[in-house]
């Protein structure tokens, strides 16, 4: 058996992942980048996308929102303020979720409200990105 990384994804909520596997491909906040095991050691943050676990010819994609990637000896601990399967997102919704923020946008009545409508509407925008890549 080939080495493996251990990786950990925990976010607020729960912890969605624990174990051993072969790659962990992580949106960083400089662009992607692949996790094997005996990577260097490093820290990222973390932009809105989709992370990838690689094991066994199988793929696994997580839709991740703020946070950061930890790269350790031990192995790859990924601490998201918000992880969501990709395959537990409704795309109906989604796309509903979307326009709605898109108008919360246009009626915002304060530079706040405006400014947490945009903020939304790119996080929902990186989550359709996820699901359509």
């Amino acid at each position: 058996m080939a080495d493996k990384l251990h990786f950990d994804l925990v976010s607020p909520e729960r912890r969605l992942f624990a174990g051993k596997v072969d790659q962990v491909v992580v949106p960083g906040e400089e662009g992607d980048f692949g996790v094997l095991p005996e990577h260097a050691p490093f820290m990222s943050v973390i932009r809105p996308g989709a992370i990838t676990v690689l094991d066994d010819g199988k793929a696994e994609k997580t839709f991740i929102h703020g946070g950061f990637a930890e790269v350790t000896p031990a192995g790859l601990t990924i601490l998201a303020e918000e992880a969501i399967p990709l395959a537990e997102i409704d795309a109906a919704k989604l796309a509903q979720d979307l326009t709605d923020a898109r108008e919360d946008v246009t009626i915002a009545k304060s530079d706040d409200a405006k400014a947490e409508a945009e903020a939304q509407v790119a996080k929902l925008e990186a989550m359709q990105a996820a699901l359509d890549a």
